[in-house]
């Protein structure tokens, strides 16, 4: 099997400097990822490092962060560091908002897999005249829009 390929950090010299308390998942789009991260457990068998506590091992690449995780017990898979500039929320099941705010939240690594927002990603899921399943813009399945001038 192979393994998926999954985009590297923007800045490997900055691996490993970012605040470990982010928030976890959504948003829809993502602009880069900042690290891979292996979350190590001491309770489910992990290295105890840190008097018990949970602690995360950062890596610049995917298949880094997945040869760490399979040499180790009391791991979580990896997960990725990701930075939005700005996404969509969800607040509620099909109630969409645009937020500006940038922010960093750890994505499961198949997200990444969806293209990269662009400056017309969110634009064309908010249009008037967007297809009538909106998420398929962000899964890269629908196809480009015509913008007017």
């Amino acid at each position: 099997m192979t393994e998926p390929e999954y985009p590297d950090a923007i800045d490997p010299g900055k691996v490993g400097d970012y605040d470990a308390h982010t928030r976890a998942g959504g948003g829809y789009t993502g602009d880069a990822v900042l690290e891979y991260r292996v979350w190590m457990h001491p309770e489910r068998g992990a290295p105890d490092e840190f008097d018990g506590n949970d602690y995360y091992i950062p890596f610049a690449t995917y298949a880094e962060a997945r040869a760490y995780y399979e040499q180790y017990e009391g791991c979580e898979e990896p997960l990725a560091l990701v930075l939005q500039r700005e996404h969509i929320n969800e607040p509620q099941p099909g109630d969409f908002e645009h937020i500006t705010t940038e922010r960093i939240t750890e994505w499961p690594p198949e997200l990444l897999s969806r293209p990269q927002r662009t400056e017309r990603t969110i634009p064309d899921f908010f249009a008037p005249d967007a297809p009538p399943n909106r998420l398929d813009i962000i899964r890269g399945l629908a196809p480009p829009r015509t913008v007017q001038e």
